[in-house]
C-alpha cells in the first residue's frame, strides 16, 4: 500500500502535466481495438506483428459506442420496460427499510402542456429520490396536481362558448379539462423517467383530499385564526373576483394618470392658529397615483414626527400647506418659486378640518398615519378606507365610515354620483374625476407615473382595492410562529431564507374566499334574513364526511336539509333550515395546495423531509403552506426547503410563446420538425437539470442541450472500455482478493472509494451539478489519463487467467460499478443499458434494484504501522510524519487510514489477524548520484478508535466523544 502511495503520488505529479481532455486520446486508442484491431497489432506492416493480433485480448462488448435518432428513442422506451421503471416506486414500497425519505410533491397547476420549468422541477426531485432509493431508504414521494381556479375555469367556459352555465356544469367542464391536462403532464413525466406510483397521485379535486383541507379550514376557524370580514381586498374586476397577494403580478411599467389636488382647509388646526397669522385661504396639498378615488375620500392624513411648511406660491400666491421635506421638488414640479410663510410639526395639525373638493358639504379631518412619508409627493396622503389597505387601518383606527364606489366590475356605482355612475374607475372614470377636479379649481397638477401596480395573475389585468365581505386568515397571528418554525428547516441556498422571511413578513392578511364555482366551497351558511354566517365544528364535520364519499359537487347537487341536518342544527343550537341557504364562495387553490401536507404526507409524521419548487413559492406555496401547518401544529410541515431557479432561454430571457424563444421538452426528446432539433432522449434533458446551477436561473437551449450530448457520448465511451476490457470475467468467481491485487489497483479502489463519498455527498446536498463535476474529474484524471495509460499492457497481452490481468479487471468491475450507480440517478436509461451489459449479476436483475455504490476499500476504519529501515525513505516519511503515531498527519492523510504508526520495525506482538505486506522502494535522484533500495513493510489492523460524531473518522476513545482535533477545534469556536 505504501509503495501504491508513494509511487502513485509520483504518478500523479507528472500527468497534471500532461492532462486530457474527458475520454481523451488514450480512450479514442483503446476503443479501436473492440472493432477487431488493436493499433500495433495486426496494424498490416511487414514487421511480423500481424501473426500476434489472435494473441491479444481486445476488449469485447456488444454496448454500442453511441445512440442516435430513432435508435437512442427506441433503446430508452425498450430500458423503461424492460428494467421496470413503471413498477420501480411499489416495489420500493414494499421492501424493508430502516428509514423512510419523504418529498413532498408541489402540486403543478392541471391548465397546460408540460414545460421546461416541469421538466427542471420533476427531474430535479426524481434524481434525489433515486438516490435516496439506492441508499436504502424507503422513498415517499406521491406526484399531485392543483385542480382548482379561475383560469381552469375560464379555459373550459372558453373551450365550451356557452354561457348562463349552472355550477354543477361549469364544475364538470372544468374537471375535464384539468383531466386532459392532467394526462399530458403525466404521461411526460414519466417519459422523463420519474419515479413514482402514477397511478396513486393525489389530486385537489378528490374528495378525500377536499375532506382533509376542511378539516385544517375547521381547526383554523375553531381557533379563531379565520374569520369573516367586510374589508378591502385586492379585487380583480377581469375576473369578478377577490385575490389573495400570491395571485398578484406586478407589473413596474404600468402607467397612472396622477395629479396633485388641493383640499382647502375650513378649520385651521388649534395648534397653529395660536403661532401664525394669516393662513386663511391655506388648501393641503395632495398627491395620488389614482385619481378615481377621490370620491371615496374620508380624510388627510400626515406624518406627525415631520416638519410641515405654509408656503407662498410666487406665480399665483395660493397658499399651500406641504411637507417642508418635498417643498423643493414641489416647486420644481409647479414650475414656480414656493415662499415659506411658516413651519411646524406634524403633529400640530391634529383638529384641522378640510373641505372635501368634489363635494362642497362634505368635511374631511387632518389625521396623523405611521405610513405616511415624504419619499415622493407631498407628505399628505389622501385617504379613502374603502380603497387602501393602510387607508382602511385609519379609518378603523378613528372609527371612520368605509364607503365603496366601485362595483363587482371595477364600475363606479350609483353612490359615486349620477356623473360617474357606471363608469371603469380605471379608464374612463378617472379621467371624469380629473375632469371634475379641474372644473371646480382643484387641480394643480397631473402628471404621467410609471410605477409598479398589482395585475391579476391570470388575466394580466390591474386589480382594484374595493370593500368586500369575505374570510380571511388573520396572518398577524401566525407571523411569530412561523418565523420560529423557518429557524428550524435548513434552506437551500440559504441565501434563500431571506426571500422567504421578506415575503412572510409582506403579507398583511390573506383572503381566502373566492366568488367562482370552481373550488372547494367554504362549508357555511347564512341567515337569510340576518346574513348571519353558521358554521361550526358540528356543521363542518358533517359536510367533511359528506365530500370525503361524494366530493364537493354534493354541496350543489345535494338539498339544504341534507347539507344541514336536524341532528347538526340542533347541536349548533339554530332554526329550522329553512332559515339557511347555503354559501356560494369557494376556497382560495392556495389553500387549496397549503394544506396538501394534511392530505398527503404520512399520518405518523406529517412532516417531509424536503419540498422542492421555483423561488417564485417563496411568497405561495412554501409559505401558505407554513401558515397553516403552524395554525394547527404549531411547526412547520417540512424539514428542508430547496429554492430553484427558473428555466430562461440561452439569452437569459423569460420564455414566451410571443417572442418565440419557447423550449418544447417533448421536442428535446422526440426531435422537431426541423432538423436542427433532432432527438436528444431523455437522459440529455435530466443531464441538462443536473448539469445546472439550480439555485440560480437555468439557461436552455441548443448549446446547452448539444453539450449534454457530446458529454453522455464521452461517458458512453468510458463505459464501452471499461465493459469491453471485462468480457468473459465474472468478479463473483475470478476476484481478486484485495491482499493479493496490485498496488495500484489498490490505489484506484482507495480513489474510488474517495469519489464514491463526494458524490454520496453531493447528491444528498441537493447538488447533481457537483456529483457530474466530480465524475467528470474522475475520469479525467484518474482514469483516462492515469489508470487506464497503465493497464493497457496487462489487460491486452498478460495471460488471460493471470493474477495480474484478473487484478486489473477486479479494480475495474468496481469502477463500472461505481460509475454506473453514481450516475444512475441523473441517467437511469443509461445506467440500466449499462447495468444489462455488466458482469456479476443475474440477469433478470436491475441496478435500481440492487443498491449505492459498494466499495471493499474502507482505509479510514484501519490503523496502519509503517516499519521503515532508517535511511532516506525513512527521513522522507518522516517529514510527513514528524511524531511516531499520529491521527491527523500528512502521512495518515495520505494513507486514508485512521492512525499511523511510524516506525524503523514492527512490534513482535502484532495480533494474528494483522495484514502483513513487505517490500523495497527504489529511490534514483539526480541521475542516480543519490541512489537507495529501501525495505519497508506495512502492518494494517482495524482501528482502535470509536467513529468520532463530528470528523466521522475513527479517531476518538468512544462514540459519544470527539477526537482530540475535534475537541480543539469546537473548543476554539466557542
Amino acid at each position: 500500500m505504501l509503495l501504491c502511495r508513494i509511487s502513485a503520488a509520483s504518478r500523479t505529479l507528472a500527468r497534471f502535466g500532461r492532462r486530457s481532455q474527458w475520454g481523451g486520446g488514450l480512450l479514442h486508442r483503446a476503443l479501436s481495438c473492440s472493432s477487431s484491431r488493436c493499433h500495433g497489432v495486426g496494424s498490416g506492416e511487414g514487421n511480423g506483428q500481424g501473426l500476434y493480433r489472435d494473441t491479444v485480448l481486445l476488449p469485447q462488448t456488444e454496448f454500442p459506442m453511441n445512440l442516435t435518432g430513432q435508435n437512442l428513442l427506441d433503446r430508452e422506451l425498450e430500458i423503461q420496460q424492460k428494467c421496470g421503471f413503471a413498477d420501480l416506486y411499489s416495489w420500493q414500497r414494499q421492501r424493508k427499510a430502516k428509514k423512510e425519505f419523504c418529498l413532498h410533491d408541489g402540486p403543478p397547476y392541471a391548465n397546460g402542456d408540460p414545460h421546461v420549468g416541469h421538466a427542471l422541477n420533476k427531474i430535479l426531485k426524481d434524481v434525489r429520490n433515486r438516490f435516496e432509493m439506492l441508499k436504502g431508504r424507503q422513498v415517499h414521494y406521491i406526484p399531485g396536481w392543483d385542480c382548482h381556479g379561475l383560469p381552469i375555469e375560464l379555459k373550459a367556459l372558453g373551450e365550451s362558448g356557452t354561457t348562463g352555465l349552472s355550477p354543477l356544469q361549469i364544475r364538470q367542464k372544468a374537471r375535464e379539462f384539468a383531466e386532459r391536462a392532467i394526462a399530458r403532464q403525466k404521461a411526460a413525466f414519466q417519459r422523463w423517467g420519474v419515479m413514482a406510483d402514477w397511478d396513486q397521485c393525489y389530486y385537489t379535486f378528490d374528495g378525500p383530499y377536499e375532506a382533509a383541507q376542511l378539516k385544517v379550514f375547521q381547526e383554523m376557524h375553531s381557533k379563531g385564526i379565520i374569520y369573516q370580514d367586510h374589508k378591502p381586498v385586492f379585487w380583480s374586476p377581469s375576473s369578478r373576483t377577490a385575490l389573495a397577494e400570491a395571485e398578484l403580478e406586478y407589473n413596474p411599467q404600468h402607467v397612472s394618470r396622477a395629479i396633485y389636488a388641493t383640499f382647502p382647509l375650513t378649520t385651521l388646526p388649534p395648534k397653529t392658529i395660536s403661532e401664525n397669522a394669516g393662513l386663511e385661504g391655506v388648501s393641503a396639498l395632495v398627491w395620488t397615483t389614482q385619481p378615481w378615488t377621490i370620491p371615496a375620500n374620508k380624510a388627510v392624513c400626515y406624518m406627525p414626527n415631520a416638519q410641515y411648511s405654509v408656503v407662498k406660491r410666487a406665480d399665483n400666491s395660493q397658499l399651500l400647506l406641504v411637507g417642508t421635506d418635498c417643498r423643493a421638488s414641489v416647486a420644481a414640479l409647479l414650475g414656480t418659486e414656493l415662499e415659506s410663510v411658516c413651519t411646524f410639526s406634524g403633529s400640530q395639525l391634529e383638529g384641522g378640518i378640510c373641505k372635501h373638493p368634489l363635494l362642497p358639504d362634505k368635511e374631511v379631518p387632518l389625521l396623523p398615519a405611521n405610513h405616511v412619508t415624504m419619499a415622493k409627493g407631498t407628505g399628505l396622503v389622501h385617504t379613502a378606507p374603502a380603497h387602501g389597505m393602510e387607508d382602511y387601518s385609519v379609518a378603523s383606527y378613528f372609527d371612520l365610515s368605509v364607503e365603496c364606489v366601485v362595483d363587482e366590475d371595477g364600475k363606479f356605482t350609483e353612490q359615486a354620483g349620477s356623473e360617474l355612475h357606471n363608469l371603469p374607475v380605471m379608464t374612463e372614470g378617472t379621467a371624469k374625476v380629473i375632469s371634475m377636479l379641474k372644473e371646480c379649481g382643484a387641480l394643480v397638477k397631473e402628471e404621467q407615473c410609471v410605477h409598479s401596480y398589482p395585475y391579476d395573475w391570470r388575466t394580466k389585468q390591474p386589480v382594484v382595492i374595493r370593500p368586500s365581505r369575505q374570510w380571511f386568515i388573520d396572518v398577524a397571528s401566525l407571523k411569530d410562529k412561523a418565523k420560529d418554525a423557518l429557524q428550524k428547516v435548513h434552506v437551500l441556498p440559504e441565501s434563500a431564507r431571506g426571500s422567504v422571511l421578506d415575503m412572510l413578513n409582506r403579507r398583511t392578511y390573506w383572503c381566502i374566499s373566492r366568488q367562482r364555482s370552481w373550488g372547494v366551497p367554504i362549508p357555511v351558511f347564512y341567515h337569510k334574513e340576518t346574513g348571519e354566517a353558521l358554521i361550526n365544528k358540528h356543521t363542518v364535520s358533517h359536510v367533511v364526511n359528506l365530500f370525503k364519499d361524494k366530493g364537493s359537487d354534493c354541496w350543489w347537487e345535494l338539498p339544504i336539509d341534507t347539507l344541514l341536518p336536524p341532528e347538526v342544527l340542533k347541536k349548533s343550537k339554530a332554526g329550522p333550515v329553512t332559515d339557511y341557504i347555503r354559501g356560494q364562495d369557494v376556497l382560495d387553490i392556495w389553500f387549496d395546495s397549503g394544506t396538501s401536507w394534511a392530505a398527503v404526507l404520512p399520518e405518523s409524521d406529517p412532516r417531509a423531509d424536503a419540498y422542492v419548487e421555483g423561488k417564485d413559492q417563496t411568497g405561495g406555496w412554501f409559505q401558505l403552506s407554513l401558515f397553516t401547518s403552524v395554525a394547527v401544529r404549531n411547526k412547520a410541515p417540512y424539514k428542508c426547503l430547496v429554492v430553484h431557479g427558473f428555466a430562461v432561454s440561452e439569452k437569459g430571457e423569460k420564455m414566451s410563446k410571443s417572442v418565440g424563444n419557447v423550449v418544447d421538452p417533448d421536442e428535446i426528446i422526440n426531435g422537431g420538425k426541423e432538423s436542427s432539433t433532432p432527438p436528444y432522449g431523455a437522459d440529455a434533458l435530466r443531464w441538462w437539470v443536473a448539469e445546472s446551477n439550480i439555485f440560480s436561473d437555468v439557461q436552455i437551449g441548443p448549446n446547452a442541450l448539444n453539450s449534454a450530448r457530446e458529454n453522455i457520448k464521452k461517458l458512453r465511451g468510458i463505459l464501452k472500455f471499461l465493459l469491453g476490457n471485462l468480457q468473459g470475467f465474472d468478479p463473483r468467481v475470478q476476484a481478486v482478493d484485495p491482499k493479493q491485487m496490485h498496488y495500484v489497483d489498490q490505489y484506484m479502489l482507495h480513489l474510488l472509494r474517495e469519489f464514491s463519498i463526494k458524490v454520496t455527498d453531493a447528491y444528498a446536498g441537493f447538488d447533481a451539478s457537483r456529483v457530474i463535476r466530480t465524475l467528470q474529474a474522475f475520469i479525467t484524471r484518474d482514469l483516462s489519463s492515469f489508470y487506464f495509460s497503465i493497464i493497457k499492457d496487462r489487460l491486452y497481452c498478460d495471460p488471460e487467467d493471470s493474477l495480474g490481468r484478473r487484478s486489473c479487471q477486479t479494480a475495474l468491475e468496481e469502477i463500472l460499478d461505481g460509475v454506473t450507480r453514481a450516475i444512475a440517478p441523473i441517467l437511469p436509461h443509461l445506467a440500466e443499458e449499462v447495468y444489462l451489459h455488466a458482469p456479476g449479476h443475474e440477469k433478470d436483475e436491475t441496478l435500481f434494484k440492487s443498491g449505492w455504490i459498494k466499495s471493499r476499500k474502507h482505509a479510514a476504519q484501519y490503523d496502519l504501522t509503517i516499519a521503515i529501515e532508517p535511511g532516506l525513505l525513512f527521513e522522507l516519511m518522516e517529514s510527513l510524519q514528524e511524531e511516531s503515531v499520529s491521527t491527523s498527519s500528512q502521512l495518515v492523510e495520505l494513507m486514508m487510514a485512521a492512525r499511523v504508526n511510524l516506525t524503523t520495525e514492527l512490534p513482535r506482538d502484532l495480533p494474528s489477524d494483522a495484514l502483513l505486506k513487505h517490500g523495497t522502494f527504489l529511490i534514483n535522484l539526480e541521475g542516480g548520484v543519490i541512489r537507495e533500495d529501501s525495505a519497508y513493510s506495512i502492518a494494517v489492523l482495524p482501528a482502535s478508535g470509536a467513529r468520532c460524531p463530528r470528523c466521522r473518522r475513527y479517531t476518538s476513545e468512544s462514540a459519544d466523544c470527539l477526537c482530540p482535533r475535534c475537541q480543539t477545534i469546537v473548543s476554539k469556536a466557542h
